[in-house]
């Protein structure tokens, strides 16, 4: 099922996304690597996924790109709730900071994503990636660019 295409027309970004929640907020990255958005609110969003074995590198932990993937999104989707109904985005500038490593062992994680600030051209990101008890995983900052679809 491809959740972008039951979205109706005309909707801002930020109702976008709330739709998409209500629709269980799984695109299809997110079925792959396990993560959904699960809030989205003016200049915020959040995406909640469990990493496992799926995800697992050759050293025996959770691969970068899981974590740099759940971060994108988050700064993404943060960027998108501020998106009106003709335009779109796409993620310039990618900064990942990885504070601790991730295993099968880590459990539920929560990617929460802020718009620092945002205009017509750019909007500017972040987000941080930690656990059911608070401890920071990892961070990022992004640039994402504006324009009218």
């Amino acid at each position: 099922m491809n959740l972008l295409a039951q979205l109706p027309p005309g909707l801002t970004g930020l109702e976008q996304l709330q739709h998409m929640i209500e629709l269980g907020g799984v695109a299809p990255i997110g079925q792959t690597l396990d993560f959904r958005l699960v809030e989205a609110e003016d200049g915020r969003a959040v995406f909640a996924g469990t990493p496992g074995l799926h995800a697992y590198n050759p050293l025996g932990t959770i691969h970068g790109g899981y974590a740099a993937t759940l971060l994108d999104s988050a700064c993404g989707c943060a960027g998108h709730t501020r998106l009106s109904p003709t335009q779109g985005y796409t993620t310039l500038e990618l900064k990942v900071s990885y504070h601790r490593a991730m295993t099968a062992d880590t459990g539920p994680v929560r990617a929460e994503g802020r718009v620092i600030s945002s205009g017509r051209r750019a909007a500017f990101t972040e987000a941080t990636i930690t656990d059911a008890a608070g401890k920071i995983y990892a961070s990022a900052t992004s640039t994402l660019l504006v324009f009218e679809r």
